[in-house]
């Protein structure tokens, strides 16, 4: 059986468990804090990392495509290549532009840090291009990639949260706001395994918080 290895705080471990769930693979999952991560299955020490049957992986994209293959049943790939390209467009923008440069804010949005002015305006500028991109490319209907349920999904209902409510709290005002985020997430939080996600994630970071605390 997989190895779904990491926390349910993670927005990228719950990508991959979103995809799992969605899919209906049978999975266990083995916790896994940073710092206590198997080098020989994640080499650097990063969160989430799976072990399958034919040896480990990490990199939750490399990951979402291995289930995808190894598990063809409930595809969240169009059977089209040039819709599963543009699904796959959407999650890198989503991971790389909008996600990553949000990262930058997190140390003051969520953790108590503090962020220089540069780092925040910097963030900020690049938000505001990414999340315009953001707006040209996805559609919104019902998904975010159109009609069906895809990869794209579990990256946007893990990752639009964080990066909406680290630009607020950080920079002042909601990148996102301009687009049907919110109506979006409502109706993705309708979905049992979305809100099997959501619930662990909030009982994961109750415990991570502690964690911390305790340093």
């Amino acid at each position: 059986m997989l190895q779904l290895c990491g926390f349910s705080a993670s927005n990228y471990y719950n990508k991959v468990k979103l995809a799992l769930l969605e899919k209906g693979v049978a999975f266990e999952e083995e916790l896994a804090w940073l710092g206590e991560t198997d080098p020989a299955a994640s080499p650097l020490g990063k969160v989430p990392y799976m072990r399958t049957e034919h040896g480990a992986l990490s990199e939750s994209a490399v990951m979402l495509e291995y289930i995808e293959q190894a598990y063809p049943a409930h595809p969240l790939l169009p059977a089209d290549p040039f819709a599963a390209a543009k699904v796959r467009e959407l999650a890198l923008y989503l991971d790389l532009h909008l996600e990553l440069v949000a990262r930058n804010l997190y140390p003051q949005a969520f953790f108590g840090g503090k962020v220089s002015d540069g780092v925040r305006e910097r963030s900020m500028a690049q938000l505001d291009k990414s999340a315009r991109a953001l707006g040209q490319l996805a559609r919104w209907s019902p998904f975010i990639a159109g009609e069906q349920f895809t990869f794209a999904d579990c990256c946007a209902i893990v990752h639009l949260p964080l990066i909406s409510a680290a630009s607020k709290i950080v920079g002042g005002r909601d990148v996102l706001a301009e687009l049907p985020v919110r109506d979006y997430l409502a109706r993705m939080g309708e979905r049992p395994a979305v809100q099997k996600v959501q619930a662990d994630r909030k009982t994961s970071t109750a415990l991570m918080m502690a964690r911390m605390a305790q340093k």
